[in-house]
């Protein structure tokens, strides 16, 4: 039989792009609800439990209320929300992530769709505490650009000027903001966790003037490492090597080919780009990820994780989206 999928909260920026990913295909089944009743517990509770895997993209307070509604056994769940990427009995939904994650994720009824800073942060830090090369000790300090769509549809709508929405009134709006700085943010210990490190990262966001595409950076000291750049690269790209999603580039002896990366280059796909910098004495390097907080760092990871939970072929579909969705 055809799976079914609900996906809870389809209205927001997550949902819609997860929706117009799975629209046109045949071997899924989608389940969707009145407008008028999207907040209408008993309606919700009906699709949660006759889905056979429910997605959901809410609120944390309200993903864990709907879990608490879920009272078929036979109902997946794959939460796209925050609420618990370091819960106990969740799988984390990054497939590439180890050899076994995909397997985990397979086998598992509640899924994590992972944060979209997070999911650039820890393809870079897992493969290296992973081998060695990075203690998990080791005093870590991320720095992740957004585009605005990350803050969500409200931020969106401010940026964009739609009707009822007021960019001067949202305290995020406009063409650059720094934010989390009382160093504290929601992706910090899902880092820390599914990075292999013993303690949260210094985490320092940043949202600009455009739709969406992201960067995520770690600058590390080699010396203090004791190795070199190239062995970074090549953990990476032995760890990704065969994926179709995640692309280690090429080290170019550790000197960029382009020196300038647009974080909107991978715009409606779900393709991950990780690169490795060194400076010419050797002494720093520069860790970098590229991707759209929307495809791998959302929806488009969301839709692979389905495929993966129902046993669907990955390649099959490419994920992707036009831009502005």
């Amino acid at each position: 039989m055809t799976p079914t999928i609900f996906i809870d909260g389809e209205a927001g920026t997550t949902g819609l792009q997860i929706r117009a990913r799975l629209e046109g295909r045949g071997d899924l089944e989608l389940l969707s609800i009145d407008p008028a009743c999207r907040k209408d517990p008993e309606a919700r509770r009906e699709l949660l439990n006759a889905a056979d895997v429910a997605v959901l993209c809410l609120h944390d307070d309200v993903a864990r209320e709907a879990v608490g509604m879920i009272e078929n056994p036979a109902t997946r769940v794959l939460d796209a929300s925050s609420a618990h990427r370091t819960a106990e009995g969740w799988a984390y939904g990054f497939p590439e992530l180890t050899k076994g994650s995909r397997e985990e994720i397979r086998a598992a009824r509640l899924v994590s769709n992972p944060g979209c800073y997070a999911t650039g942060a820890i393809a870079l830090l897992r493969p290296l505490t992973d081998a060695g090369l990075l203690p998990p000790e080791y005093p870590v300090s991320v720095q992740g650009f957004s585009g605005y769509s990350g803050g969500g549809r409200a931020l969106v709508d401010a940026n964009e000027g739609r009707a009822g929405s007021d960019s001067a009134g949202h305290p995020m709006a406009g063409p650059f903001k720094s934010y989390a700085l009382g160093l504290t943010h929601k992706h910090q210990p899902e880092m820390a966790r599914h990075g292999g490190l013993k303690h949260a990262p210094l985490f320092t966001p940043h949202v600009g003037g455009w739709r969406q595409g992201m960067l995520v950076q770690i600058p590390l000291h080699l010396r203090a490492l004791g190795v070199e750049a190239e062995a970074l690269h090549a953990a990476l790209a032995e760890r990704y090597a065969g994926e179709r999603f995640v692309r280690v580039m090429p080290f170019e002896g550790g000197q960029p080919a382009d020196p300038i990366l647009d974080p909107r280059a991978l715009n409606g796909t779900n393709d991950l780009e990780l690169f490795v910098y060194a400076s010419p004495g050797g002494e720093h390097a520069l860790l970098v990820s590229r991707l759209d907080n929307l495809g791998k760092g959302a929806s488009g990871a969301a839709v692979q994780n389905l495929d993966v939970m129902l046993g669907l072929e990955e390649a099959g579909h490419e994920y992707r989206v036009a831009e502005g969705v």
